[in-house]
């Protein structure tokens, strides 16, 4: 395991959190559910039928003794929950919708982190992007001043992480939702002990192309910059311009950012997908995530791909970012 997770374990453990796991019943989830409670580093709430998930452990022969398990259909915290979401919907909600609502597990698990009854959540293993993410939208919402939620991805290699934005959730941001981006995901790679520097990326620095797509990212420097003046932060750039020192030197001498960039904002989320695949298959880095940001508490979303390693490190993530 990598330091990045070695580091992320020890702040974790010291105020044990627990995160919720709507997908009870998927193996990946036990699996990693039970590695989390044996080494005391969180406690997993597994939403479902207590017996099918302790008979499904057991056929996997891995222990859940450590986690907490919910039934919704048997939650004793029911009704209050059903009132606390119409509340939340502010009408757009009837109490008969809301408790069939609250009978699928992910607005069931991201209702338990509202009302506190739990820090954060990790879906995604089963379930789609969007069947995730619209129930932390509805009830948790974005943090104020943002107005969206963003995915990032970070991505290591032995001593290098970087963190790589927006790659999962905005397909064409414009330049106040990319200054957005920019501030949480600089506030994103504090958690992982990086000290961010970023780059706002385009196929243009500094104006040596001229377009619709380059002036946006330019301007997005500009709300930046306004908005968080302490933060290192420039654009736009093509991508050597932002982490190669010698042609940084050549194409933007004048900036603040000498081709030591670590936080790279790309301009849509065509280019930010693409650009996390290639580093991750041609450059052979570990891509984690995606880890939204923006949101009031935190919620995580799997790759229906993923492994029970991919659980354990997006539900330590989860937890670190409720620190």
């Amino acid at each position: 395991m990598s330091d990045l997770f070695v580091g992320l374990k020890d702040k974790v453990k010291t105020d044990s959190k627990r995160i919720v796991f709507p997908e009870g019943l998927d193996e990946r989830i036990l699996t990693a559910a039970s590695q989390l409670g044996a080494e005391g580093i969180l406690t997993p709430v597994l939403i479902g039928s207590e017996e099918k998930i302790v008979q499904k452990a057991q056929e996997l022969q891995v222990d859940v003794s450590a986690s907490d398990i919910i039934d919704p259909q048997k939650y004793a915290g029911f009704d209050d929950m059903v009132a606390s979401f119409v509340e939340r919907r502010k009408g757009k909600n009837t109490e008969e919708q809301a408790r069939k609502m609250l009978l699928d597990e992910n607005y069931f698990g991201t209702m338990l982190v509202y009302m506190g009854k739990a820090d954060g959540l990790v879906s995604g293993a089963a379930h789609s992007t969007a069947d995730t993410v619209r129930p932390a939208l509805q009830i948790i919402k974005t943090k104020p001043g943002i107005k969206k939620t963003s995915g990032v991805f970070i991505m290591v290699k032995e001593e290098e992480k970087y963190i790589f934005a927006d790659c999962a959730i905005n397909i064409a941001p414009d330049s106040q939702d990319l200054a957005e981006v920019a501030a949480a995901s600089a506030e994103t790679a504090k958690l992982f002990d990086i000290d961010p520097k970023v780059a706002m990326l385009s196929f243009s620095t500094k104006g040596s192309a001229k377009s619709e797509e380059t002036e946006k990212v330019a301007e997005a420097v500009k709300i930046a910059k306004e908005q968080n003046p302490g933060l290192p932060l420039d654009g736009e750039f093509q991508f050597d311009a932002a982490f190669v020192p010698a042609v940084a030197e050549k194409k933007a001498p004048d900036s603040e950012l000498k081709g030591d960039a670590n936080v790279f904002v790309f301009p849509g989320l065509e280019a930010g997908n693409i650009g996390y695949k290639i580093a991750q298959r041609l450059g052979n880095f570990d891509a984690v995530g995606p880890i939204l940001q923006g949101l009031n508490q935190p919620v995580n979303d799997l790759s229906r791909g993923c492994v029970a390693d991919d659980v354990y490190k997006l539900a330590i993530i989860t937890a670190a970012q409720a620190l």
